[in-house]
């Protein structure tokens, strides 16, 4: 028996939440609707800017494991932090939602704490301005083989791969995993993350157990249309799995497919949704349900954390799929 379910490395990020109109974002040259990397100075000059902000530990891969927590299986989470005022909020955090911070924070580190500016529009679409601080020098020394391979499933954010260090960690953690015979895969994050490491994503494909994107991500990760993108992802990857706003989620794992329907719900705050279904599809998967359950599950969690602002389930998630007819 491992120690976590489920063992996550990414990005370590305070969120920094707060509401805005379109005509806010076009004055302030913010791109709605995706997550764009910023330097020191803009995100204290966004920062200065937003209106009754609140804060919230965050990153994509940090927030699935606290919706994994939400369903009471055992977690943990290898990030960088500085120990500073955010840092240590942070990692206080992490521990508060039931996942272990395998990395305590770093001294003597000499970039702080990485935020993320999210400004929330009417329509409850989330632009994200990321300043990544240092969390973007997570490197193979911070990874702890015994963490890793005491997983019974390693989950790593695409967005690691934007520094060379970031790679190595992410390797090591999964040779690790996956050695001990646990599984590995990847959230492929962001198009235009996707559009910067196309090459390696596409090796890393073929390596994994397992590979969660957006019709977007897998789009651009093939340069092609998404039927065709999922045709060939199936055929390199043990398990694809493929969300698309306001239509079937679509889970192929060899000869197996399963197309999960979504309903359709006005969000208040989008943020947190991919994360969420991840949560909720890792939980379904660790205990051994089917595709179509497992799909099931991710769709409800999605669907609570756009009930409400921010990236974490506030309502019982176990109570929410007991409701819908899943198995707890």
């Amino acid at each position: 028996m491992k120690t976590y379910k489920v063992v996550g490395i990414g990005n370590a990020i305070v969120d920094v939440i707060s509401n805005c109109d379109d005509g806010f974002l076009s004055t302030m040259g913010i791109d709605k609707g995706v997550m764009q990397l910023i330097e020191g100075d803009r995100a204290e000059f966004l920062y200065d800017a937003m209106q009754d902000r609140w804060q919230a530990p965050g990153g994509s891969v940090a927030n699935t494991l606290a919706g994994i927590g939400n369903l009471g299986l055992k977690t943990a989470f290898i990030g960088r932090v500085r120990d500073d005022g955010l840092g240590r909020f942070y990692a206080d955090g992490m521990v508060e939602d039931g996942t272990d911070f395998a990395n305590p924070p770093v001294a003597a580190g000499e970039l702080p704490t990485s935020r993320s500016m999210i400004f929330v529009s009417p329509d409850g679409e989330r632009s994200m301005n990321t300043y990544l601080g240092i969390s973007a020098e997570l490197g193979p020394e911070d990874v702890d083989p015994g963490v890793a391979g005491d997983a019974e499933i390693l989950f790593l954010e695409g967005y690691l791969y934007d520094k060379p260090k970031g790679k190595e960690a992410f390797l090591k953690a999964a040779r690790a995993c996956r050695a001990a015979g646990g599984m590995a895969g990847i959230t492929l994050s962001d198009p235009f993350c996707v559009d910067r490491h196309r090459e390696d994503f596409r090796k890393l494909v073929t390596e994994l157990d397992f590979v969660i994107g957006n019709e977007h991500e897998w789009e651009s990760l093939y340069e092609t249309d998404l039927s065709a993108a999922l045709e060939q992802a199936a055929t390199e990857s043990g398990m694809v799995i493929c969300t698309r706003s306001g239509h079937d989620v679509v889970i192929v794992r060899g000869e197996e497919e399963a197309r999960v329907p979504v309903e359709t719900i006005t969000p208040v705050d989008a943020t947190g949704a991919g994360d969420q279904f991840a949560a909720g599809f890792l939980y379904g998967l660790s205990t051994g349900q089917s595709l179509e359950v497992a799909g099931r599950m991710g769709v409800v969690a999605a669907g609570e954390v756009i009930s409400h602002y921010g990236a974490r389930p506030e309502a019982d998630l176990k109570a929410l799929f007991a409701e819908a007819g899943l198995p707890v």
